[in-house]
């Protein structure tokens, strides 16, 4: 496994961080998107993030090049659930299934305390196996199944939300 580095992601990673995502558009696996996206669709989405309380990370290897990302957006927007957050993950492909997600994964977890976050949660495709496997074997639970509400080419596909509540 890597070492890594995780620092605050900057406008000038955006081009980056956009690239990984749009990696993982084809396999239908990982995000409702279907279409790549571009830089100026995901400014907002960027502009929401804060260091101190929803950051948003790349993930860096020991030469400074970017091998991922990872972020905690607010849940459902209303100031009652501020100590909940969904987070995400998404790795360069030359770097999935190597053991990076579960040292992504810990490091958000060891982080949650400092940022006021006391539940986490994973919007997870039902048929995205690898990544339920990962995020149970970090403890989470799955706490709904929101049944064939996404459309992939044409087949219905499940939403699995796993939680986890982190101690402060």
């Amino acid at each position: 496994m890597e070492n890594v580095k995780y620092r605050d992601a900057t406008l000038s990673d955006l081009d980056h961080i956009v690239q990984i995502y749009n990696s993982t558009i084809s396999s239908r696996m990982v995000t409702a998107d279907t279409e790549p996206v571009t830089i100026e669709s995901r400014l907002k989405w960027f502009d929401d993030h804060s260091s101190d309380k929803r950051p948003l990370w790349v993930i860096e290897n020991e030469v400074q090049q970017i091998v991922g990302w990872m972020s905690f957006q607010s849940f459902y927007g209303r100031p009652a659930y501020n100590g909940t957050v969904e987070i995400s993950i998404y790795l360069d492909e030359q770097q999935r299934g190597k053991g990076l997600g579960k040292q992504v994964l810990q490091h958000a977890i060891d982080t949650c305390p400092g940022l006021g976050i006391k539940t986490l949660l994973g919007f997870i495709f039902s048929h995205n196996e690898p990544s339920l496997k990962l995020f149970r074997s970090f403890g989470f639970e799955d706490w709904a199944t929101l049944p064939d509400v996404a459309i992939l080419d044409d087949q219905e596909r499940s939403l699995t939300i796993v939680g986890k509540r982190i101690a402060s």
